[in-house]
């Protein structure tokens, strides 16, 4: 590939969210001489935190960021995932990483460990956070994008990316509601923290029944695990915590092993995420000088497990493109034309018909799946997972970014 060059240039670029693909974007422009501003709603970056994975190219951009030592050293390393019936009895164990189709190059690690990383890295590199704020209307004039902070500070900026997330505000603002662009896979999910009594470490067990799943895993040696229930709904995902909580409630009733002590746990958690699995498919990520990143363009969900590497891939080829065109028009259209391909082979992992295995709907996928249990357990992981996934978490070739001379 011919090395691209480009010179570092002063364009004011406004990013919303603060969670990995923002601060990710922010390091890689401003690298570039970008002038980058984030913006928050949250008080400071958010530590802590459910593990989360870095896969394939992914590792190839945290490597060029110079932060792999760093994330390596914080390298979970989850071992087994074991599934037992309503009486705790064992039924059988996978490894995770044979599981989820990893290599033993990717890493888990706390998503607040990553997020801090990011921040500190971004920092470096002259990125401003604006926190406990947000962007409460947003007028792109064809030159610019006139922004008013819900503080009731006015600011123009040249680029305004949107990445802050799933239920994104800043796309709605731009792009219209919501439901248009989600596309819900049919459950539901909550996670929370609780006390690991049980002395869980590096690993999770899980029960299921016909279209609900309750388990709980460590991450580490910790005084604390988490919990997790997903279960199947054609519901939407309410946004009241009450009415969350009532839902779960309702989906779990007369569940056995420890699903009554997960429940209890669940209605003191002050850490309770809940939220549809749901993907966001849009026809174009970008609209003026507008641009969508992350979950806010092209989610994936937990199924696929490669939210957090699509983050990174999309803001390193965002950013590069960017600074690579002279106009924004076509840095945007790069972007999108590289990155698209490489996010819908990741998108279509959440349904490669491995779901039956991990939240079976009916008793006879409950069944196969300790058949295959058996199988694995005489034979080995391979006879069930193969290197596809492996191949979508690296189905993008990173482009050379150089500093130089930039095409117009």
């Amino acid at each position: 590939m011919s090395e691209r060059r480009f010179p570092t240039q002063s364009r004011r670029v406004l990013i919303s969210g603060a969670s990995i693909a923002g601060p990710a974007l922010a390091f890689w422009l401003g690298r570039y001489g970008f002038n980058v501003t984030v913006v928050e709603r949250a008080a400071t970056i958010r530590t802590g935190g459910y593990p989360i994975d870095v896969r394939g190219t992914a590792l190839d951009v945290v490597e060029r960021m110079g932060l792999l030592p760093q994330i390596r050293a914080a390298h979970i390393n989850t071992r087994l995932m074991t599934f037992v019936d309503g009486d705790g009895h064992e039924i059988g164990a996978v490894p995770v990483y044979d599981a989820v189709g990893s290599n033993e190059r990717d890493i888990e690690l706390p998503r607040g460990t990553l997020a801090t990383l990011l921040y500190d890295a971004s920092r470096k590199e002259g990125v401003q956070y604006r926190f406990n704020d947000s962007i409460e209307t947003l007028d792109d004039d064809g030159t610019g994008v006139n922004i008013r902070f819900t503080s009731g500070i006015r600011e123009r900026y040249d680029i305004v990316v949107a990445a802050d997330g799933l239920h994104s505000r800043t796309r709605r603002l731009v792009f219209g509601v919501e439901d248009q662009f989600r596309c819900d896979l049919g459950s539901d999910f909550a996670i929370f923290s609780l006390q690991n009594d049980r002395g869980l470490s590096h690993g999770g067990i899980f029960h299921a029944e016909p279209g609900r799943v309750a388990g709980v895993f460590a991450v580490q040696n910790s005084q604390r695990m988490f919990g997790f229930l997903t279960f199947m709904t054609d519901q939407g995902a309410p946004r009241d915590v009450s009415a969350q909580r009532n839902l779960i409630h309702s989906a779990y009733a007369g569940m056995r092993w420890e699903v009554p002590r997960l429940l209890a746990a669940m209605e003191t958690a002050d850490d309770l995420y809940f939220d549809s699995v749901s993907q966001i498919r849009m026809p174009h990520w970008s609209k003026g000088s507008v641009v969508v990143l992350g979950d806010a363009a092209f989610a994936p969900s937990f199924r696929s497990g490669q939210g957090t590497s699509l983050a990174l891939v999309g803001a390193y080829v965002l950013a590069g493109e960017l600074a690579f065109h002279k106009n924004t028009s076509a840095g945007l259209e790069a972007y999108e034309r590289k990155v698209r391909p490489f996010a819908e082979a990741n998108q279509a992992l959440a349904t490669d018909g491995r779901g039956a295995f991990f939240l079976p709907c009916t008793q006879a996928d409950i069944d196969m799946r300790n058949h295959l249990l058996a199988e694995i357990a005489r034979n080995g992981p391979e006879i069930l997972f193969n290197d596809s996934r492996s191949a979508a978490h690296s189905a993008i070739s990173l482009p050379d970014y150089q500093v130089g001379a930039r095409e117009d």
